[in-house]
């Protein structure tokens, strides 16, 4: 059941809950899925009956969820100290249930994969007390928008629950929630095995909340204390790769945590076996950016999208260092700056208009 399981991984933006205008539509990922839902494989059919059957059949078990306000639908809601809440109008506006935390008009990226997936019902955020037991069955959502990989990411916004945090909460609460309903499940049945690998997939969101609200922060004078560019990146990609083993001493003996180097492997050892990395988008061209960084006009910001590009460089080469380590791993790598660009530059093309 291991190998029903996804795990979405996503950098994405900052989007500033901004009062009289609505957020961007949510676009992001987690693991064993592909990007902005095109991973997601058409199940065959195969005629009558027994193809309606094949047909309505999950692609997966569940789908874990961990970034920021593209992939948030409602964690925020319940942190009282947070700014970045999308909670009211215009939010939600399309949406069945309405303004429901999701940074968008209506569904997010999540939302539209789940579906593609066949997943029984919408992923439930993690915050809500009612997230527990049969309710995480199928997946689990943990994002927070105005969070990064930085812990400190997003504070100048207010409460929001990093990275670390996300991925201490699937450990320490959803984990063993989901080991006891499965072992249940398998008593119930008669099956006397218990596995110790949780069948699901997990999406997790890398942010380019780092460089707006760090190193481009002109609170902070432009850039992260004068550190350059290509070493802010690289102790970006160095914490992204320990967040997912920073806490795998709790679970795991010092000889096999020697074998855990990345947040992925954390999962891996966890059991996640298909994993949907996303890149970050083209940040410098979304307009919350230019409003958080007080330019006028409508061109992208250059150094911005300059920063995010070397970051994509150094996290695909992350994810092709990861598949030697993890051999029954399944990981796509989605590039969601080119699919974003392209839509920009093209609209015609993908029946947009900009």
């Amino acid at each position: 059941m291991a190998a029903k399981l996804v795990y979405l991984l996503t950098i994405m933006p900052l989007l500033l809950p901004l009062r009289g205008q609505c957020g961007a539509a949510a676009t992001s990922c987690r693991d064993v899925v592909g990007a902005g839902g095109a991973a997601a494989a058409a199940g065959r059919s195969s005629g009558g009956e027994a193809g309606r059957k094949q047909r309505q059949r999950p692609q997966v078990e569940g789908m874990f969820v961990f970034g920021s306000s593209l992939v948030d639908n409602g964690n925020n809601n319940f942190l009282n100290g947070s700014g970045v809440r999308a909670d009211y109008l215009p939010y939600g506006v399309d949406f069945p249930l309405g303004p429901s935390g999701r940074f968008s008009n209506g569904r997010n990226v999540i939302d539209a994969l789940g579906e593609l997936l066949r997943l029984p019902g919408l992923v439930p955020p993690f915050a809500d007390p009612r997230t527990r037991g049969r309710a995480a069955l199928h997946g689990v959502n943990f994002a927070s928008g105005g969070s990064g990989i930085l812990d400190h990411t997003g504070q100048l916004t207010g409460e929001v629950v990093s990275l670390r945090q996300q991925i201490s909460n699937f450990v320490a609460v959803t984990l063993p929630d989901l080991r006891a309903q499965l072992r249940a499940a398998a008593a119930t049945a008669g099956d006397r095995r218990s596995s110790a690998r949780i069948p699901s997939s997990d999406a997790t969101c890398p942010s380019g909340n780092d460089y707006l609200l760090n190193y481009f922060n002109p609170r902070k004078n432009g850039t992260e204390g004068g550190t350059p560019l290509p070493e802010f990146t690289r102790s970006l990609i160095t914490k992204l790769s320990q967040h997912l083993q920073e806490k795998i001493g709790e679970i795991y003996s010092h000889s096999e945590r020697s074998k855990v180097t990345s947040e992925m492997q954390r999962l891996y050892a966890l059991g996640a076996r298909k994993f949907v990395i996303f890149s970050i988008q083209p940040t410098g061209c979304t307009p919350v950016v230019r409003a958080f960084l007080n330019i006028t006009g409508g061109a992208c910001i250059e150094p911005v999208n300059h920063a995010v590009a070397l970051f994509n460089s150094e996290l695909r080469r992350l994810v092709d260092g990861a598949r030697s380590r993890m051999p029954a791993a399944r990981l796509a790598y989605i590039d969601s700056y080119r699919i974003i660009k392209d839509m920009l530059d093209h609209p015609a093309k993908h029946g947009t208009r900009v």
